[in-house]
């Protein structure tokens, strides 16, 4: 098995920075932050140093999956299947019935996104394999709609690492976190745990860029994130509540939100956020706003000095800058790898999980087009579309999908008009397919995994929108288990969701 690409989720510690315990003094807060400082740093001399982290263009994935018993209820048992399994490509996740799969990078040049579904196929079977010894299935579906609250209380799984991210967030919000969600219907609880967060599966894409080309390629990700979660939504429903097409992005939000009392417009920054402007010249921007932005959940020091490896002409792991930046969570966010000589990935994380690989890999093929179509015409982009709109039109993207009306200009550099989310989808499609072949991707693969967007588009059928229909006709309650047993009959054929039965 080649070795993976790691990618981090919601918290995956760094290698060889373990998390052994939930309590920490004021000294392991003034020590971390010192060691944070001194990492940025040497971030800074490393991406002033010549040639580092150049290297060819990867992209790499990760998916999160539920386990699901025979009822499509979800199954607690993580730790049973990741026992029935050596594959190296799984891992855990932050609730008992979460497991994620993780692709090795491959190389953007070719047909990436077919070697991407293969791989993905593959490590899919392999957990399905796992889970059935125990007597679940596996299903990659943004929120599992047969979820109830009291599958969310006390799911959290047995790991230090969640219990001490945990015990951090319920120490600042101990009157617990406030989810207020407004769709089709409403959603107003207070929760007491982080395992509201594990409700979400995501597909999240990793881009290995050179340095001097982030700023660019990190701005297009954020513009392009919009027209990309719009014909990919596919989570409409949370706790018997029809709501936002990517309910997701507002759940992970306020459920992990650390600042007591806040609200949509609060001046303080969210921990879970579309950002706060354009990055100006360098990565190293949006690793330093985490450091001073946000205090440190888990002040855990490695045993590496990094600056008595930057001395001997080495690359420093920054275990604890990537620990703390693990835990800001930009819908588009910064990665530094120290392997392979060290280097740069942005990890587009919005993006949901499912319903089948051909989707999230058609996702996949849509984004990166769209990031590198962007990043050639990145300034008169900027031009037209200020940090507002595109925040703008991410979140309405998320709430109303393919419905949504985005701001965009004719050409850029234009002034921002209002357009229908699907005209725009549309529009789009031949940009994308030219920045996928300007970077390599044969024209043919970019053909075939593009033609799935464009067919979603043209029939406006997500995923959200399957859903909601055969909510709709099946009803709530025992009705839900229903929905979840189609899905899994649809998904089993590997046919992308525009093809799927409506009732």
């Amino acid at each position: 098995m080649p070795r993976c690409l790691g990618a981090r989720g919601i918290l995956r510690a760094p290698m060889g920075l373990e998390i052994d315990r939930a309590e920490f003094t004021d000294e392991d807060h003034a020590r971390f932050d010192r060691r944070l400082y001194r990492c940025l740093h040497a971030l800074s001399e490393l991406l002033a140093r010549p040639g580092f982290g150049v290297g060819p263009t990867t992209i790499g994935a990760e998916v999160e999956l539920d386990l699901v018993d025979a009822d499509g209820r979800p199954a607690p048992i993580n730790r049973e299947v990741l026992a029935e399994t050596r594959d190296p490509r799984v891992t855990h996740e932050v609730d008992r019935f979460n497991v994620e799969v993780n692709s090795c990078p491959l190389a953007l040049a070719g047909r990436p996104f077919t070697a991407l579904a293969d791989e993905l196929g593959d490590a899919l079977q392999e957990v399905g394999r796992a889970a059935a010894l125990h007597g679940a299935r596996t299903i990659a579906i943004g929120i599992l709609p047969t979820l109830r609250e009291a599958d969310l209380h006390g799911a959290l799984t047995e790991r230090n690492r969640y219990r001490a991210l945990s015990a951090a967030l319920r120490r600042l919000r101990p009157d617990g976190f406030s989810l207020h969600i407004e769709g089709e219907d409403a959603l107003a609880i207070v929760v007491d745990d982080v395992t509201f967060e594990g409700a979400n599966t995501s597909f999240q894409l990793h881009l290995r860029i050179d340095p001097d080309a982030f700023a660019a390629h990190y701005n297009a990700a954020q513009l392009a994130m919009a027209p990309a979660l719009a014909v990919a939504g596919n989570s409409p429903l949370f706790l018997g509540r029809r709501l936002w097409d990517e309910t997701r992005i507002a759940l992970f939000r306020q459920s992990v939100d650390d600042r007591e009392g806040a609200c949509a417009d609060d001046w303080r920054p969210a921990r879970v956020s579309f950002g706060h402007g354009w990055v100006r010249r360098s990565a190293l921007e949006l690793f330093a706003e985490s450091v001073s932005l946000h205090a440190p959940l888990l002040p855990v020091l490695g045993p590496q000095d990094p600056d008595e490896v930057l001395r001997s002409g080495g690359v420093p792991e920054l275990a604890e800058l990537r620990l703390h930046h693990g835990t800001v969570w930009r819908w588009n966010r910064a990665v530094f790898d120290a392997t392979a000589g060290g280097h740069l990935r942005i990890e587009m994380r919005a993006l949901p999980s499912g319903p089948t690989v051909a989707d999230m890999v058609a996702n996949a093929a849509f984004g990166t087009g769209l990031v590198f179509a962007f990043a050639g015409d990145i300034d008169p982009m900027l031009a037209g579309l200020t940090f507002g709109h595109a925040r703008r039109n991410f979140y309405d993207a998320a709430r109303f999908g393919l419905d949504a009306r985005l701001l965009w200009p004719d050409r850029p550099g234009a002034r921002a008009r209002e357009v229908d989310a699907r005209d725009l989808v549309t529009r789009l499609l031949p940009v994308a397919h030219a920045g996928l072949c300007s970077h390599g991707v044969d024209a043919a693969e970019a053909d075939a995994w593009l033609a799935i967007i464009e067919a979603r588009a043209t029939l406006g059928r997500t995923g959200a929108r399957w859903q909601r229909a055969w909510h709709a006709a099946l009803g709530g309650g025992e009705g839900e288990c229903a929905l979840v047993e189609r899905y899994l009959q649809e998904a089993a054929t590997g046919r992308p969701v525009h093809t799927w039965t409506l009732p």
